[in-house]
């Protein structure tokens, strides 16, 4: 490829990442629209789907992506996942009720997958080593600001135009990212065994159980139902069937051998744990602002610019001085450990606390979250073969899914027990009667402040394990 081609596709491979953080915060804005057109009456009830359904879909696809990507290289791989993706996007655009949006959200999650995971796969491909960290540089941006603009777009959408512009926006961003697309010319993989499809099938069923367990576990069912504990079980042995199969399998969806080599060892726990922290940190900063300090959700995004803007200066910074010959490792560290000091402020808010104090913990989280977000996949991708690339970026785009799952999860029984530990027995912090608001207001704050202390010793944990990581400077560009 030119220079000029190159840089066109990078192009539309940044624009293809836009499109994945969108819409992941997208839809959450528009989703009271949603039910009010569709299904007024019970449409509440199936509204966590609008969510499960694409987070379960574009899970279990991601392993399959990354061997397709191996085998039959990354252009087409990365072309057919975002047009699943468009296809799905208009079903839900047309959608005539919430059974048919449900259904078109896995159709769009198949796709959505694929959409940032082999996109990383695309990059690495057309960025040598000394390259990808100016290019994670330019991601973290991207996530900094689509973690902003996302439900601020949605609700504009939803506003002004109808919810079914959340969907409808993407397909001539699509359009244009399907025109870069054709000017790649990358590997065509080099492989040419069977795919293990009865593996990925496993997987799946493995990877589904999971998510159901983190989705519906005390809420829609007790941690201890006969659900929950049936689909765990489930879970541990659909897991160890497919470890088996992976042993066994003469071309494996997700090699265990990947294990043997020392980084990626390190790097996947780590992803897991940091991961599970972060989701801490975003998610119940919004309950603590919403609960405690009444910020309308249209306004909620506002209140997260101070950690956009600390998402993106640090991953510029970081991106550049990698691209110089700089160590990941370092960044990684000191990321991890800004990330745990903002997790620790956070966990001594209290109903009052001003808001510049949160907006400049906030800053601080955003400075280390910039640090984390996509050392980790570069580490990775730079330490192994050519022809595990696409297997070794979904693995840990699954784990960092993964994380995010169990770490929701967790977290949210911590608030749930804690908060209801500051409250008389029969009141719920959401529901308070009258007399007693300042009181659940009072038992959210120490929810929320359980939480953010609970994530701060978490990530801890992974600055401890960072330290075991032994990675190689970038080579520098010349």
């Amino acid at each position: 490829m030119t220079e000029k081609q190159k840089k066109f596709a990078m192009a539309g491979c940044l624009l293809t990442l836009v499109l994945a953080i969108l819409d992941q915060n997208i839809v959450s804005t528009a989703a009271w629209s949603i039910v009010g057109d569709l299904d007024p009456a019970h449409g509440i009830e199936r509204l966590p789907w609008l969510v499960t359904a694409y987070a379960l879909a574009a899970t279990i696809a991601l392993p399959l992506y990354g061997k397709l990507c191996d085998v039959y290289g990354s252009k087409g791989v990365y072309i057919a996942a975002v047009a699943l993706f468009l296809a799905g996007s208009a079903l839900c655009a047309v959608s005539g009720d919430m059974t048919q949006l449900i259904a078109a959200r896995c159709v769009q999650g198949l796709g959505g997958g694929g959409l940032m995971s082999v996109t990383l796969v695309v990059f690495a491909h057309l960025t040598p080593a000394e390259r990808r960290a100016g290019a994670g540089g330019a991601g973290g941006l991207i996530a900094g600001l689509g973690m902003v603009t996302g439900p601020l777009l949605g609700g504009f959408l939803a506003d002004h135009l109808g919810w079914r512009w959340i969907f409808l926006v993407n397909l001539p961003i699509g359009a244009v990212i399907l025109f870069s697309a054709a000017t790649l010319r990358l590997p065509d993989g080099g492989l040419r065994h069977r795919i293990d499809y009865l593996g990925a099938a496993i997987f799946a069923l493995a990877a589904s159980a999971l998510l159901l367990v983190t989705e519906w576990g005390g809420d829609e069912y007790p941690w201890t139902s006969p659900v929950i504990l049936t689909l765990t079980a489930l879970c541990l042995a659909l897991a160890a069937a497919f470890v088996w199969r992976e042993r066994t399998a003469p071309e494996p969806i997700v090699p265990l051998d990947l294990l043997r080599d020392r980084v990626v060892r390190i790097a996947l726990p780590l992803q897991l744990v940091a991961s599970f922290a972060m989701v801490g940190a975003i998610l119940f900063v919004i309950i603590y602002l919403r609960a405690a300090r009444a910020v309308p959700a249209a306004d909620a995004g506002f209140y997260l610019i101070p950690m956009a803007a600390g998402m993106a200066l640090s991953g510029l910074i970081s991106g550049r001085a990698l691209s110089r010959g700089a160590q990941p490792r370092t960044f990684l560290l000191a990321g991890l450990a800004s990330a745990a000091a903002a997790l620790a402020l956070l966990g001594f808010l209290s109903p009052d606390t001003p808001f510049w104090t949160i907006h400049l913990y906030l800053a601080l989280l955003g400075a280390g979250f910039g640090q984390i977000v996509g050392i980790i996949i570069l580490v990775v991708q730079n330490a192994v073969p050519l022809g595990l690339l696409g297997t070794a970026t979904t693995t840990i785009r699954f784990i960092q899914t993964l994380g995010i799952s169990l770490g929701s999860a967790a977290f949210g029984l911590i608030l749930t027990r804690v908060s209801a530990s500051h409250l008389p027995p029969g009141v719920t912090a959401t529901q308070p009667p009258p007399g007693v608001h300042d009181q659940a207001v009072a038992a959210i704050v120490a929810g929320t402040d359980a939480v953010f202390l609970t994530a701060a010793a978490i990530m801890v944990f992974a600055l401890l394990l960072a330290t075991r990581l032994r990675t190689q400077p970038v080579p520098a560009v010349v």
